[in-house]
């Protein structure tokens, strides 16, 4: 299997040379093509005091292509310092409904993890994207500076999503040098979870991922800072997760193991729906 094209997702107000060079790591690994993405929304009319306010405007849009300009110029510098040959899309429209449009053309899409209280007409809801795309994303958190991807954590619950990003991230895992399968269950769901382990355990071996250690965890804490907990613990700089297993509404009011870890991962993790 292998990862023919990377689409990144870079943001016009700061330079996220770390996002770049992971995804230039991934791309000298895999012979991968690079495309860079920027876009920004135009902001609907809005009434102050009586009066509409239109941010929309001629002189607003030309500042918009001059900043994504800017941007796509700086991207290509930081690439060609990595000896990579890529290829640029920029819009000015929402950041989110361009990079699901895009996605079409991506084998995985790398971003940064972005905040839900985040301005969406400047940054993509990383979010929405997710359920949108149909594409693997590799997250990388801002203090990342490279991907070996040697030593790989997958959380597994035997869900559609889990098994989603388990197939989308099998060019990864048949280079690791160690896999760990974690299941974290309560108490009376142990038996089930160790079969399922192991069943993913045997579907991986087939696909000459090796070698591979499972285990089965019982919840200590919040789901995603118990998976980093044990990614740290294998030295890991991978976790593979299904995301948005329950409703995105329902993970931001009773928390879930995604929004976690778009809030909280110091660890790049590949997240599929």
């Amino acid at each position: 299997m292998s990862l023919e094209t990377l689409l990144v997702y870079l943001e016009t107000d700061r330079e996220q040379t770390n996002l770049v060079h992971v995804a230039a790591d991934v791309a000298a690994r895999y012979g991968s093509t690079v495309t860079g993405l920027s876009a920004l929304g135009i902001r609907p009319p809005f009434v102050a005091e009586g009066v509409v306010i239109d941010l929309g405007g001629e002189a607003e849009i030309e500042q918009m292509k001059f900043l994504l300009a800017n941007r796509e110029s700086w991207f290509r510098r930081v690439a060609r310092e990595r000896g990579l040959v890529v290829e640029w899309r920029q819009g000015v429209e929402s950041p989110t409904t361009r990079l699901v449009r895009e996605a079409a053309g991506a084998d995985l899409i790398v971003v940064a993890p972005g905040r839900e209280t985040a301005d969406h007409y400047r940054r993509p809801d990383v979010a929405e994207a997710l359920l949108r795309a149909g594409r693997p994303f590799l997250i990388a958190p801002d203090g990342v500076r490279a991907l070996k991807g040697d030593r790989i954590v997958v959380g597994w619950k035997n869900t559609r999503e889990a098994r989603r990003a388990v197939a989308d991230a099998l060019p990864f895992l048949v280079r690791a040098s160690a896999v760990t399968i974690v299941e974290i269950c309560e108490p009376d769901e142990t038996e089930s979870a160790l079969s399922e382990v192991e069943g993913l355990r045997r579907y991986l071996e087939k696909h000459k991922v090796q070698p591979c250690h499972e285990f089965v965890a019982r919840p200590e804490r919040a789901i995603g800072r118990q998976l980093l907990s044990i990614a740290h613990q294998t030295n890991a700089d991978l976790v593979v997760v299904g995301a948005y297993g329950h409703t995105r509404l329902g993970e931001w009011m009773f928390g879930g193991a995604t929004r976690e870890l778009l809030a909280a991962s110091d660890v790049c993790c590949l997240m599929s729906h």
